[in-house]
């Protein structure tokens, strides 16, 4: 019986595959997606697609996310880390499923000041338990968010390397603050691992309920949690990266500079634009009038100008064309000021006319520091359209120029790929950045 009803279903099946589709009948065609990987998970809604890291290379990841933790980043660049380290996709090939790559995505994250992004990367997470790395990620995301009972969750819950002396200090932690008779003998423990004398004298302080703890500690998520616990002076302390990040202002998604509004109306238009106020920079512009400006000359409005349409993406070509020609008279200041604005502007696809092309060409403008070999895969990445891995080489040369962000020609070049590679916000805001050095 059994061999019957098999043959008929296999005739059945060779009759609908013989069978001609109707006219007008649509063909719906089905695809199996990947499994999920360690990246896979999103700590907040980005605008990028799942397809972020598609065809990237493990190698550069490798290479550039563990150096996002190791110095502050300018505004454009902080900008676009955050971005693409909160979107969730599968990783790049042959490094989804690394949990130290995985983990390096997450201590950058907190990093740059999405703690909570990262602690919704961490929660949704599974295995978390089985890599100390993740694991302690998790632990620091939920210190520095104040979730203390969340890392200690996670510390109780690891089942490898639970002797290392970070879970041992937070262990001790939490039974003290748990008020478990255990907490002594597992600072004990930690301290005989090894010895932090700003660990013990909070601890210290923790455990017996009185005497005086000293001085807040912010170095991590475990001395903030300490810190406040003990309701000690937090800004009495000069905090680490990530522990600063948690106690300021939650980043804006989008780059946003500190640019104080000198004397003038141009002054003031530059300030609102790099508060993100393009409407209102618009507004003042339209009203400015050459000739009833104080304080203003061609290349100052010029330099609004070439602001205005960075941060409204659109081309301007009697702009570039003014900057250049700026670029070739006055004084070498400002002569400098023009020609690396013309660059910057022409980075974002403002083309040049035929006779600013021949003047720009003559234009000394210094040269790039990125290593050449990078800048070329820096282009073939963006030609390629791989937003993820554009993403990163650009990060890689931000990240070796500290927080001013990278010198014009590097800046030229960023600019170009991630315009190149569908990245055309992050474009404009490493435009905007480098036009107001030039302010």
């Amino acid at each position: 019986m059994l061999m019957l009803r098999s043959s008929m279903l296999a005739g059945l099946a060779l009759l609908a595959v013989a069978l001609p589709v109707p006219a007008g009948a649509q063909i719906v065609e089905t695809s199996v997606l990947p499994a999920p990987d360690l990246f896979s998970n999103a700590g907040r809604e980005t605008g990028l697609g799942q397809d972020l890291w598609k065809d990237a290379s493990a190698e550069t990841a490798r290479t550039v996310l563990p150096l996002l933790v190791q110095k502050a980043l300018s505004p454009a660049s902080s900008a676009l880390a955050r971005a693409v380290l909160a979107t969730g996709a599968r990783g790049p090939d042959g490094a989804g499923d690394d949990p130290a790559l995985a983990a390096a995505r997450t201590r950058a994250l907190i990093a740059l000041g999405e703690a909570p992004a990262a602690q919704a990367i961490l929660s949704r997470t599974p295995g978390l338990e089985r890599h100390e790395a993740l694991s302690r990620a998790a632990a620091e995301a939920a210190l520095l968010t104040g979730a203390d009972q969340g890392a200690c969750d996670v510390a109780q819950a690891l089942s490898v390397d639970r002797e290392q002396v970070y879970w041992l200090r937070l262990r001790a932690y939490c039974q003290a603050r748990a008020g478990e008779p255990a907490a002594r003998l597992t600072y004990e423990l930690a301290q005989g691992v090894e010895r932090d004398a700003v660990f013990g004298r909070l601890i210290g302080a923790k455990l017996a309920g009185t005497g005086d703890p000293g001085a807040a500690a912010l170095r991590n998520g475990l001395d903030l949690a300490l810190s406040r616990s003990l309701g000690l002076d937090l800004s009495s302390t000069d905090p680490g990266p990530g522990v600063a990040a948690a106690l300021s202002a939650p980043p804006p998604p989008e780059a946003r500079w500190p640019v104080e509004a000198g004397e003038g109306p141009v002054s003031a238009a530059i300030a609102v634009l790099a508060q993100g106020d393009l409407a209102l920079a618009e507004g003042v512009r339209g009203a400015l009038v050459q000739d009833e400006i104080p304080q203003a000359d061609i290349l100052d409005l010029a330099l609004l100008d070439a602001l205005i349409a960075a941060a409204a993406g659109r081309d301007d070509r009697a702009t570039l064309d003014r900057l250049v020609e700026r670029g070739g008279v006055g004084e070498a200041r400002s002569r400098r000021r023009a020609q690396e604005a013309a660059l910057i502007l022409a980075a974002l696809g403002t083309p040049l006319s035929a006779q600013a092309r021949g003047e720009f060409a003559t234009f000394n403008l210094p040269a790039a520091k990125a290593p050449v070999a990078r800048t070329f895969a820096l282009g073939q990445a963006a030609a390629a359209k791989l937003q993820g891995e554009t993403a990163l080489l650009a990060l890689w040369t931000s990240q070796e120029a500290g927080p001013a962000g990278p010198g014009v020609a590097d800046r030229a070049q960023i600019i170009a790929a991630l315009a190149m590679a569908g990245l055309s916000d992050h474009a404009r805001a490493f435009a905007v950045e480098g036009l107001l050095a030039l302010r």
